[in-house]
């Protein structure tokens, strides 16, 4: 792909193109393309073209969204910036070329002063950023800092995300037609509604065909982002924080920085994903030791606290192949439910008299990790520490004399307070200390309502925002080897700024398979699989009641971050056993899962579904192929498997466990002629073009194929 970017005349950056590669350009093809693009001056709102920058200016003729929405006293609303100094830096081998324009520009009228950043990772995600500073000597109000990032005409669908509780990021098809599509994000968190990714694609883009342009908003707190089309023939993708009023104010030589906006160019939805996948990957911090089976004791025990019952759960763990253990919400103060003790962040002397040590004594001594659940940034009313400091809740009014109304039973922590901050910080980091615990689930289980520092009655979301990264950084500075997992009621918090804090995403507090596998699947679209909590839950959900078989629930969270939510002593002997075996498929799969490329295909039966990861030298695949419901067709029709070698030859075969195709015709005894432990070998060509007849399966089932290049 290519990003080329007009920094001629002494205005902000313009993007000439943004898309598919236009191959090698010297100056003076440069200088046609961009006099090839340039519009055609039509009056009207101004004389001659208007030329949109990626952060549009209402000087430049936009009178569209604008990019910086601010004043001083009433004074200064509209900008003019003017380049001062432009400097580019090239990407590291092997990709080669100019990869980071920074940018110096100021407008001396208003008093400000603008630092831009523009980078093309080696990925080939396009990430900006922009700093604004007060050059002036009276205090200027920051309402919104926007970026953006054009798409062409042709770009005439829109994909964005929606959601709620136990059912995050789900998808959502509009038309991108002319005018102003907004989604506004204003929990306080990433949100389970937040556009997430805001798609624009050609006609009928799909996961694996149409071209497709992305944006996402790296930011764990409010933020909008839109899609805007105008009379200029113009398209944006743009995004930014929410800013409450009066959240940002600066004063004279004070600065802010928008958060990161990363912008993404593929063929179909997947080829937006691979890029994302690719970066995250890349990163230093990115976990790079095998993903380890989790145990939690979450919908084990709930609040019921029990050093024989805990240890019996462990051995249990242990014996299926466990690796690490996860001690949930209960252990700590007077937390005997879910509406007392937050805050109180000591090891609780009913309920763990001896402390925690002879539960992680146990579990060590088993040979795995200790994990254990924290929710730093919330209090409960009923604590000591609201009795202690009530003045550190957060609030809308300075006096505190009213608080926002509960949610959970609980309110916010001010952790921009600094006493807030050191108090939390000093807890975690004695109990990281005192307890050998590898692993923090950190939870945050409300929305930011009247969220307001005091005393100073400010809204506060930016700076708890901030505050959390800051307490997070620090904490990982004393801790390095500790794994954090982004927990939010479920996933309310997965964005890649608190990714780069974090080791993985709890996907969702619902484990029942069905719901998991949409949800799973559309997490994906952003975040690798290895990032991605996915557990194996009792054989009756315990969010929805649905009841489904293990290899099903089982199959589901194969493809993640693999763990199980499940009181293990009280399961029946041989799912233990079956389970053991999918454990087993798990670490003999995780080098595939958690380093290779995920892939869909497009297929026009909505009863089934075939995903599936395919290594990064295309040698080898693993494909679940899922049952949603009935389908029309009986038999379906064949399935096509993605992202192969077109050339090679794939010796495809069914993969146990996930082998056995539970449907009417498997029960009568006519099986499926290729069904076989020696399967079929065909090129990748024909596997992705004419596909396999698949199995008559019953609904909410799923069966796995293992392709290897023969």
């Amino acid at each position: 792909m290519s990003l080329v970017l007009d920094l001629s005349g002494g205005s902000l950056p313009r993007v000439v193109h943004w898309g598919s590669d236009v191959g090698p350009l010297d100056p003076a093809g440069l200088d046609a393309l961009r006099l090839a693009a340039r519009p055609q001056p039509i009056g009207f709102s101004v004389d001659g073209p208007v030329e949109v920058a990626v952060l549009p200016e209402q000087s430049a003729g936009w009178l569209g969204t604008p990019g910086l929405a601010g004043n001083r006293g009433g004074t200064a609303f509209s900008t003019a910036f003017r380049v001062e100094r432009t400097d580019t830096g090239a990407l590291p081998p092997p990709a080669g070329g100019p990869g980071t324009v920074t940018v110096r520009a100021t407008d001396p009228a208003a008093a400000l002063a603008l630092d831009l950043t523009v980078e093309l990772t080696p990925a080939g995600l396009v990430r900006q950023r922009a700093t604004l500073t007060n050059e002036g000597t009276t205090p200027f109000a920051v309402d919104a800092l926007n970026l953006a990032l054009p798409v062409p005409p042709a770009a005439t669908e829109l994909l964005d995300f929606t959601g709620h509780h136990l059912r995050e990021r789900q998808p959502q098809r509009t038309a991108f037609t002319q005018g102003l599509r907004v989604r506004e994000n204003r929990t306080g968190r990433t949100g389970y509604d937040a556009a997430y990714l805001l798609l624009a694609g050609t006609p009928g883009f799909g996961n694996r065909t149409g071209e497709v342009w992305g944006v996402h908003t790296a930011w764990s707190g409010n933020h909008r982002t839109f899609a805007e089309r105008t009379y200029h023939s113009v398209s944006l993708l743009g995004s930014g924080e929410l800013l409450l009023s009066g959240e940002v104010v600066l004063d004279p030589g004070a600065a802010y920085t928008t958060p990161w906006q990363y912008g993404a160019y593929g063929t179909g939805v997947d080829g937006i994903s691979a890029r994302f996948h690719r970066h995250l990957r890349s990163r230093p911090g990115h976990p790079s030791t095998p993903r380890p089976v989790v145990v939690n004791t979450w919908e084990a025990v709930y609040f019921d606290h029990d050093l024989t019952r805990l240890t019996e759960l462990a051995d249990a763990a242990a014996a299926v192949g466990a690796e690490r253990f996860v001690l949930d919400d209960g252990w700590f103060g007077g937390r005997r439910d879910d509406r007392r003790a937050l805050g109180d962040w000591y090891v609780s002397d009913e309920v763990w008299p001896r402390g925690l040590g002879p539960l992680t004594d146990h579990v060590t001594g088993l040979g795995m990790q200790f994990g254990l659940w924290v929710e730093p940034e919330m209090i409960n009313e009923d604590s000591e520490l609201a009795r202690a400091h009530p003045d550190w809740i957060m609030a809308p009014h300075a006096d505190g004399a009213r608080l926002p109304r509960p949610a959970r039973s609980q309110q916010v922590l001010d952790l921009a307070r600094p006493e807030a901050f050191a108090y939390i910080l000093e807890r975690l980091d004695d109990l990281l200390t005192t307890y050998p615990i590898s692993y923090l689930k950190w939870d945050h289980n409300r929305d930011l309502v009247e969220a307001g520092h005091r005393p100073t009655g400010r809204a506060g979301v930016h700076g708890q925002t901030r505050a959390l990264y800051r307490l997070l950084d620090e904490l990982r500075r004393h801790h390095p080897g500790v794994e954090i997992e982004s927990c939010s009621s479920g996933g309310g918090r997965v964005d890649l700024e608190v990714l780069e804090r974090t080791d993985r995403v709890w996907v969702s507090d619902c484990i029942d398979a069905l719901e998991r596998q949409r949800i799973q699947r559309w997490t994906n679209t952003l975040i690798p699989l290895e990032l991605m909590g996915t557990h194996v839950g009792a054989g009756t959900a315990h969010t929805t009641d649905r009841r489904h078989t293990l290899d099903f629930r089982a199959g589901t969270a194969l493809f993640g971050h693999f763990g199980i939510e499940w009181d293990l002593t009280s399961a029946d002997p041989a799912d233990v056993a079956r389970l053991r075996e999918w454990v087993t498929l798990y670490k003999d799969l995780r080098g595939l899962l958690h380093t290779g490329t995920s892939v869909h295909a497009d297929h026009a039966d909505p009863a089934y579904e075939v995903h599936g990861v395919v290594a990064d030298d295309l040698s080898d695949a693993v494909y679940a192929v899922v049952a949603h419901g009935t389908s029309e067709m009986y038999p379906p029709g064949p399935l096509r498997l993605p992202g192969l070698d077109p050339e090679a030859v794939y010796h495809v075969r069914p993969l146990p466990p996930g082998d056995v195709p539970d449907g009417n015709a498997h029960r009568w005894g006519v099986p499926l002629p290729w069904w076989t432990p020696e399967g079929v070998h065909l090129p990748g060509r024909a596997l992705e073009a004419a596909g396999l007849q698949a199995p008559v399966l019953f609904p909410e089932r799923l069966i796995l194929l293992r392709a290897t290049r023969h």
